[in-house]
């Protein structure tokens, strides 16, 4: 007899076990039923597992287990995000439910939860001990009651409650429940024809009600009591009567309210601007999948180029994502698109609540809004007709997820565009190097903007050697000439951006008779003196302690504070400019939900002179009242062993000095360094992107990394030292005999094995193993054998296909 299979992907599967299992679909489901999550029997005890159709065929086939359950009423993923999936699960080595956990919301995700009731059928309580009887008490007055909640109420082993369902004493019942309810209102509607309604007898101030519901049609509990006076007891009577209808309809809880009118204004583009935009619109509309490389100087006006190009988009009714690097970045990009398209842009980050992220994914799926504005997580909101993707800031590190699935948003964007015939138009004043050459090679479109917008211009830019203001007597951390320049724009009432990137007080505390560095015991990093709240802290576990001036290696009190981090240089403009209001922007800082757009809308608005920070001040902002921009300790970032640390302080620097001058004033930039001399500091003081670009692609290539290779790495972390060395120096080994036997044609370059940059961290031991490949499928495939060695106990092996950093 035919019927309907359903090829299944399982959440909580290993990466081993990661395959389709075949189950039969019950009857009333067919092929429509793909992308809907189900309850399954699994494995010979026929354990409830969750999971997700993949596909579904007809068959004759027979003995396969029947799907206990279909969870979702209609498909929760599409077709396309199915095959994304598959396409993750293959390319970042996680498994295909990782990646649906990656693309939905955290609200909408089901928790598969134990629940308990009483077994009528059992009669040998006298088997019981005194703790289970009292537990099988509690469940026969409770009913079906959940694990969670038993263990609340009622202080209780979970080997209890396993005893008694072994026991047959209480049964056990394996149910989805959803993390996150959706918002709902209470709406109203008049229940008879209005000839009818007339002949009942009912108060004045009822009538009144009810007329105004046979004027509304329907309307909301809330705006009906507004607009009449009434009590909810006055509507109470007119349900009891059979006059009104009661029910509740789905509210979306948003981040952000448009509080002003959508203006779709008239934007003007220079020469430069508008030879972008036409040659990208080009693209857009030939609806084939392709990518674009804006290459623009800060303050060259990319925005207004997106603006169009949005236009386009919307006009024809397709989809667009905005993605922005930083959480910060957001509330601009918020205001300007909201100003012009008022509702129909959604918005994703971290910092929203679950309700608030589960609910603008449902408006881009229902079609209410067109346009996705967010950090990474945007680059999976479900529109069917997705037209344009922008990626701002491409060359940042945070577009790639550091978590499994690790993905990078760029390779998603790429996936999804040439799925949907879509644009995808990458951003930056400082491409990333791959980026760049496929440009160059003709892989991507490139379109240049040379020059700034309007009547701005590039700040004059210089660099203060600080070794010579040491040799002055200068003991700040300010340099005379930051000092000199900061008062000159504060007399100016202008505003300064400070950056230092790195947060804390000091850097590391150490004793001045022995020696001894305070570590953090769980992590192989010094702990970082913070002064706000006394304590030194971990930045990498989060491990703290309170700070002693006792060494506790020999018991001296001659502890020294060294390094700089924002809290101190926060002091240290305090005290040279008493008056000024200084605002501090760092992860410190900014804990709270909605602290990011608050902190910029005062900086905006002048209440702040001074906005001191770490890297997330040096992205994307745009303040024309930034006179000034101070960066100190410039060389910080090249003193690194990752092959990108050029890169990101040349970005960096150039970025950050791209805040200044952006409105009528002209703009000045200081660079504080120990090393003036650098030529990556020269190159980013003369904003020279391809000089810097010409000199680093020599160097990839010499040494053959990025974009002449790829990078995969390999790190096994465990809490046993020994088992965590064994495991790497396995995997390098079944990876030696695979490539000199049946992978001979996989060219491999392989550093390691070796402890890793930080060997410790969380508690947990680290040895890695960096190769140097061509990222295509016979060396996956390759790498795949090679993980199927033997594990250890507590230890794990992980696969991160061209990290942003191989610390």
């Amino acid at each position: 007899m035919m019927g309907f299979i359903a090829e299944v992907s399982l959440d909580g599967a290993t990466l081993a076990f990661d395959k389709k299992y075949s189950y039969m679909l019950p009857l009333g489901y067919d092929e429509t039923s793909v992308g809907c999550r189900v309850m399954v029997p699994f494995g010979r005890a026929n354990l409830k597992k969750q999971g997700i159709i993949v596909s579904v065929r007809e068959s004759e086939e027979e003995g396969l287990k029947e799907i206990i359950s279909v969870i979702d009423k209609e498909p929760i993923l599409t077709p396309e995000m199915i095959k994304l999936a598959e396409f993750m699960s293959e390319t970042v080595f996680c498994t295909v439910y990782d990646a649906v956990h990656a693309m939905l919301p955290s609200g909408i995700n089901y928790k598969l939860t134990d629940y308990y009731s009483y077994n009528p059928q059992f009669s040998a309580e006298g088997l019981l001990n005194e703790d289970e009887k009292a537990v099988l008490d509690y469940v026969r007055q409770k009913g079906e009651v959940s694990f969670d909640k038993i263990k609340r109420d009622f202080a209780v082993s979970y080997e209890s409650i396993v005893s008694l369902a072994e026991k047959e004493a209480v049964l056990k019942n394996c149910t989805p429940i959803r993390r996150m309810n959706d918002a709902t209102e209470k709406w109203l509607r008049a229940a008879k024809p209005f000839e009818e309604a007339q002949g009942v007898k009912i108060t004045p101030r009822q009538r009144e009600v009810l007329n105004c519901l046979y004027d509304a049609g329907a309307v909301s509990l809330k705006e009906l009591c507004y607009f009449t006076g009434a009590t909810a007891s006055v509507v109470n009577a007119l349900i009891d009567k059979g006059l009104v209808i009661a029910y509740e309809k789905e509210v979306f809880r948003t981040a952000y309210r448009n509080v002003k009118p959508a203006i779709r204004d008239e934007i003007v583009l220079t020469n430069e601007q508008n030879a972008a935009f036409t040659g990208m619109k080009n693209m857009l509309q030939a609806d084939k999948g392709s990518v674009a490389l804006l290459h623009g100087i800060t303050g060259s006006g990319k925005t207004q180029v997106f603006l169009k190009l949005v236009d386009e988009a919307c006009d024809k009714g397709k989809g667009v994502i905005i993605m922005v690097p930083e959480i910060a970045l957001t509330p601009q990009m918020i205001n300007i698109f909201s100003s012009r398209y008022g509702d129909k842009i959604a918005v994703f980050h971290s910092a929203m609540s679950n309700g608030q992220r589960m609910d603008e994914w449902k408006r881009i799926r229902s079609g209410k809004a067109l346009i996705a504005i967010g950090t990474r997580s945007a680059v999976f909101a479900p529109f069917s007709n997705l037209g344009l993707i922008i990626m701002d800031e491409e060359h940042e590190h945070t577009y790639k997820s550091e978590k499994s699935p690790k993905f990078h948003a760029r390779q998603i964007a790429k996936f999804r565009a040439q799925y949907n015939g879509a644009l995808l138009c990458l951003a930056s004043a400082t491409p990333s190097l791959e980026s760049y050459t496929a440009a160059l090679s003709g892989k991507y479109s490139l379109f240049t903007l040379k020059n700034r917008y309007g009547d701005a211009v590039l700040p004059e830019v210089v660099s203060v050697d600080m070794r010579a203001e040491a040799n002055k007597g200068n003991k700040s951390s300010i340099s005379s000439a930051l000092c000199n320049a900061i008062e000159d724009v504060l007399n100016d009432n202008k505003q300064a951006i400070v950056l230092l990137n790195r947060r804390g007080h000091n850097t590391y505390v150490s004793c001045g008779k022995c020696g001894y560095v305070e570590t953090c015991p769980n992590c192989s990093v010094s702990l970082t003196y913070h002064s706000a709240n006394k304590r030194l802290m971990c930045h990498y576990c989060g491990y703290s302690k309170p700070m002693d001036n006792k060494c506790q290696q020999c018991e001296s009190e001659h502890m020294h504070f060294s390094g700089m981090g924002t809290q101190k240089i926060a002091e240290e403009l305090s005290i040279l400019f008493p008056n000024a209001r200084i605002l501090r922007m760092d992860a410190d800082s900014t804990v709270t939900r909605d602290s990011y757009t608050e902190y910029l809308t005062d900086f905006a608005k002048g209440k702040y002179d001074i906005m001191l920070g770490t890297q997330m001040v040096a992205k994307g902002l745009d303040f024309p009242n930034v006179a000034l921009v101070g960066v100190l300790g410039a060389e910080k970032g090249m003193y690194s062993e990752d092959y990108r640390s050029f890169e990101r302080t040349f970005s960096l620097l150039t970025q950050v000095v791209g805040r200044a001058g952006r409105g009528a004033t002209a703009g000045k930039a200081i660079i504080q360094t120990l090393d003036p001399d650098s030529n990556i500091i020269e190159l980013a003081t003369a904003q020279d992107y391809e000089a810097f670009y010409n000199e680093e692609i020599g160097i990839r290539k010499v040494t053959t990394f990025p974009p002449y290779c790829d990078i995969c790495t390999l790190v096994a972390q465990g809490t046993d030292r020994e088992c965590v060395r064994q495991a790497i120096d396995d995997v390098f080994e079944k990876i030696k005999q695979l490539i000199s036997n049946e992978y001979k044609d996989v060219k491999t370059i392989i550093l390691g094995p070796s402890p890793a940059a930080i060997p410790k961290m969380h508690n947990k031991y680290r040895y890695r193993l960096i190769i140097k490949c061509k990222n295509n499928r016979k060396f996956r495939d390759m790498l795949r054998g090679a993980l199927s060695v033997k594990t250890y106990k507590d230890t794990t092996v992980s696969v991160d296909i061209n990290p942003e950093t191989t610390i």
